[in-house]
């Protein structure tokens, strides 16, 4: 309040969007708008709900030994929506649904609010389509802190999900251990394999589409063709000048973006794997063919007709994933993020018989000698 744009002092309750606000915004939003978001709801909600297993499954490892595995979700969740400069509402199915199809009992929600504390009304309506119970105006590492430690207004959850700039990605990694975070996820990155059948135009375009989210995004061609690479080049250039956030695109072209011209596929492929990109875009003559040699990527997009937009709004597949090589060790944001799956075992009195042995040497060996007792002391008046 002290640049005088609110009229009046703010409490803490103007820091989350209440029932008021939630019904302003599907009443100012454009029906297409809301039409499209269901669509692309209803989607994600179709693919996150085949990914679902069982909630207990069981084995008999060796008569008398039952050991087996349920499948528990977490309690309470905070999910991260980008914005600031922009709005970005598919974030908020994205990261939303996929922990309500898990059963997850409480999901909050923080997104930047603008000057005036408004919030996109798309982004409102998104969250509220999604299945978040509370949304709040926080951005930044300051809304990662409220979620991750709790404060008088935003609770404390269990885990943090959400892609947002490199202060987010810091914020969360700081507070990793307090709660489990999802991946650590940078500005947005593109691969795409091409040969010589792949349409110039649509590399052109799809490399450049990549390029507005930020200046710090990343897109790498990597053909067979070199002719084509050429093509691409030039379309790219002639189409610079009269681009919509020309500033933003020519940023991230100086930086980690690149036109290559790999010897055959078998190179392209190993360079891909070693690239580990968010998204990988196949474009070649028969993209199955190299999918079996995929080793790490965050999301695959086969062949001319699937371009990478598709999966961050609306073809079921999700748009949170792992950046700057994470696609090692991390997957993309899934119900599996959302659930715990802890173990269990019975044992007969046969059973542990028959195990007895192999338990006391290993617990002996390891100069635990109670633990060797505890499996002893059932057959001590056997």
């Amino acid at each position: 309040n002290q640049h005088g744009q609110f009229a009046r002092p703010l409490t803490l309750t103007d820091l989350e969007v209440g029932p008021a606000e939630i019904d302003a915004a599907y009443a100012s939003l454009d029906p297409k708008v809301l039409g499209a978001l269901e669509r692309a709801a209803a989607n994600i909600e179709k693919f996150q709900r085949a990914q679902l297993e069982r909630d207990m499954w069981a084995i008999e490892v060796q008569p008398g030994i039952l050991a087996g595995r349920l499948h528990r979700p977490l309690d309470r969740v905070g999910c991260y929506i980008p914005g600031g400069l922009a709005s970005y509402p598919s974030s908020a199915l994205m990261n939303i649904i996929p922990a309500r199809v898990a059963g997850v009992k409480e999901i909050v929600a923080c997104t930047p609010a603008g000057a005036d504390l408004t919030v996109s009304p798309a982004t409102i309506a998104a969250a509220r389509l999604a299945g978040a119970q509370r949304l709040f105006k926080l951005g930044g590492p300051w809304a990662i802190g409220a979620m991750a430690y709790g404060t008088e207004l935003v609770p404390r959850v269990d885990k943090i999900v959400g892609p947002g700039n490199k202060y987010v990605t810091a914020a969360k990694l700081l507070v990793f251990g307090q709660v489990d975070i999802d991946s650590p996820a940078g500005p947005s990155e593109a691969l795409i394999l091409a040969d010589e059948t792949a349409p110039a135009r649509f590399l052109a375009v799809d490399f450049l589409s990549q390029l507005e989210h930020d200046p710090e995004a990343a897109a790498v061609l990597v053909t067979t063709d070199a002719a084509l690479a050429q093509r691409v080049v030039d379309l790219i250039l002639s189409e610079l000048p009269h681009l919509p956030r020309r500033e933003i695109i020519e940023a991230a072209l100086g930086r980690y973006s690149a036109v290559l011209v790999a010897a055959d596929l078998e190179e392209a492929v190993s360079f891909a794997n070693l690239y580990a990109p968010e998204h990988l875009q196949i474009m070649t003559r028969d993209p199955f063919a190299l999918l079996p040699r995929i080793r790490h990527a965050g999301s695959i997009f086969l062949g001319p007709y699937a371009p990478v937009p598709v999966g961050d709004y609306a073809s079921g597949t999700n748009h949170v994933l792992p950046t700057g090589g994470c696609a090692r060790m991390f997957s993309g944001l899934s119900v599996d993020d959302f659930i715990k799956k802890p173990t269990f075992q019975h044992l007969t009195l046969e059973a542990l018989k028959a195990l007895k042995d192999t338990v006391i040497i290993l617990a002996e060996n390891e100069g635990l000698p109670i633990h060797a007792r505890a499996v002893a002391e059932r057959f001590r008046y056997v």
